[in-house]
């Protein structure tokens, strides 16, 4: 997924989980990404990334992701969100995130950092 719209990360990333689109969704980090999947756990690289995805799609949960803030400085970028995965309409978890993202050569944004347990 090209995602060139800086500001429509993470909608397109909550759409992705909701559709549970694991390929989708490990094709918005970069090949050198960092994921914090729980709090003191960091995965590195697509694989690991992907792993760690596919076990939340796993779970049904529902997604909703609004942004804070985006700032950025060319061809990087340092992104904030609010997110929530719901079961039934009930809250499961609930975080603030920090993302710094980078655009390739093709224009896309993609994670270099994901910590959606930030705050």
């Amino acid at each position: 997924m090209l995602v060139t719209d800086l500001k429509s990360l993470h909608s397109t990333y909550a759409e992705l989980f909701n559709n549970g689109d694991a390929g989708g969704l490990a094709s918005l980090y970069g090949g050198d990404a960092v994921f914090v999947p729980q709090p003191g756990v960091e995965l590195r690289g697509a694989e690991a990334i992907r792993a760690a995805i596919q076990g939340f799609l796993g779970t049904g949960f529902k997604m909703t992701m609004t942004t804070v803030f985006v700032l950025d400085s060319g061809d990087l970028a340092l992104l904030s969100g609010e997110w929530k995965l719901t079961d039934n309409g009930q809250t499961a978890m609930s975080g603030k995130s920090s993302e710094v993202v980078r655009r390739g050569s093709d224009g896309g944004w993609r994670y270099v950092i994901d910590n959606p347990f930030s705050a």
